[in-house]
């Protein structure tokens, strides 16, 4: 009895240890049998259509291609950030593309030279997001107030702000941002020095964001499970920090275009998972009349929400005009609206509302932006980036159709 008493306090932590290990990759296959499979088709996609472009042409990963791409994808992930709120509601909004190009004539305009109105850069490109944030509260209150169906008004959005670039730019054809701070939105890039003290700057915040997480847990008496994991996330977060601007200090350096969406994802972030107005957008997402049973305010959450879409897209506009330091009569137009809609969906966030995170507007257009790089690297033609950009769509909402179904099912 002795002898068994003695070893009992030995053997219960191993075996505790055993089941939290098997308990944490049960869960996991769990979740993922229950319809819960979170970024692993989007992982395995790009690594997919990484290995391939790369054995076409090892230029692919090349540290200037990189950085070629982060700018690339900029306008693209910005402008989607937007579109995941909207779809969160379960609505759409169909005006995003010549919204952004409203934005980039808008700075465009605002920097002339010898005009009455002449602003600075930066005021420019605030000036340019509040006309954004105007058009989604007008498109918003005919939505929400008079109960137009989003795709009808947002549509006719689409239609109208075409008209505005083209009146606005008028018989210039064509009108050149010689604005360096509007330029830089898109064409700066941090020195060496800079992008390591960024890269230090980002690993470090994760790991507060995580550390006040764990205390906050603790101080609500709520048991902090796997701890060794929780470590093992923020180290490897903070390894890739630091290898990406490896990679883009061997190119032109870190570009302030990938530093602009990674801000503005922690921001939005924070925005829908830690405040009150997230938790309602979410709820507003699930079911709009038991929201307003809840004490919530449907009507001014879709309002704010149309709000946040069309000032993200008006920023996204400029970082447009700023790569290409001009804006013309096809400002906003091209394949900015599919782009946009299909990174937020491809990137996780259901069509169908209350379900998704703002993250998946940064690896949706991650993805899209790496098959359009890759395409032109390769050498095919812009009709292959259609079917496959097209196929991908397909198949992501096809995914999340027959996930939702088994979600239900399974009553989660």
């Amino acid at each position: 009895m002795t002898t068994t008493e003695a070893r009992t306090p030995e053997a219960e932590p191993v075996g505790e240890e055993r089941e939290t290990v098997f308990a944490l990759l049960g869960g996991y296959f769990d979740r993922l049998r229950g319809g819960e499979v979170g970024l692993l088709p989007v992982a395995l996609g790009l690594g997919v259509i990484t290995l391939y472009f790369w054995s076409k042409n090892h230029n692919f990963l090349l540290a200037v291609n990189v950085d070629n791409l982060i700018v690339q994808m900029a306008g693209v992930s910005i402008i989607a950030m937007g579109i995941v709120f909207v779809l969160l509601l379960g609505e759409i909004d169909l005006s995003v593309g010549y919204v952004s190009g409203v934005g980039g004539v808008t700075v465009a305009l605002m920097q002339q030279p010898g005009k009455s109105y002449q602003v600075a850069g930066l005021l420019a490109i605030l000036i340019a997001v509040a006309v954004g944030a105007a058009i989604g509260a007008f498109q918003g209150s005919f939505v929400a107030l008079v109960g137009v169906p989003s795709f009808v008004v947002t549509l006719a959005g689409l239609l109208a702000w075409q008209g505005v670039v083209q009146r606005a730019i008028g018989d210039q054809g064509v009108i050149t941002i010689q604005d360096t701070r509007v330029n830089d939105m898109a064409n700066y890039f941090f020195s060496n020095r800079w992008g390591w003290m960024l890269g230090g700057i980002a690993a470090a915040g994760y790991a507060a964001t995580v550390l006040l997480g764990v205390i906050s847990r603790l101080r609500a008496g709520v048991r902090i499970r796997h701890p060794v994991l929780i470590g093992f996330k923020v180290l490897v977060v903070g390894a890739l920090c630091f290898a990406v601007v490896h990679v883009c200090n061997r190119g032109g350096g870190v570009p302030f275009a990938g530093v602009l969406v990674v801000a503005l994802l922690i921001f939005w972030t924070y925005v829908a998972r830690r405040t009150t107005f997230g938790r309602h957008v979410y709820a507003v997402g699930g079911s709009a009349e038991a929201a307003r049973r809840a004490g919530i305010n449907v009507k001014r959450i879709r309002i704010v929400v149309f709000m946040i879409c069309s000032a993200m897209a008006a920023l996204g506009g400029v970082v447009f005009a700023a790569r290409l330091t001009s804006v013309d009569l096809n400002a906003g137009g091209g394949t900015i609206l599919l782009d946009a809609i299909s990174a937020a969906v491809i990137g996780g966030t259901s069509l169908f509302g209350g379900r998704g995170n703002v993250r998946d507007a940064v690896v949706g257009a991650l993805l899209i932006s790496a098959i359009a790089n890759g395409i032109d690297l390769v050498g095919y033609t812009s009709a292959t980036r259609f079917i496959v950009t097209g196929v991908i769509l397909l198949a992501a909402v096809t995914l999340d159709t027959v996930l939702r179904r088994r979600q239900a099912a399974t009553g989660r």
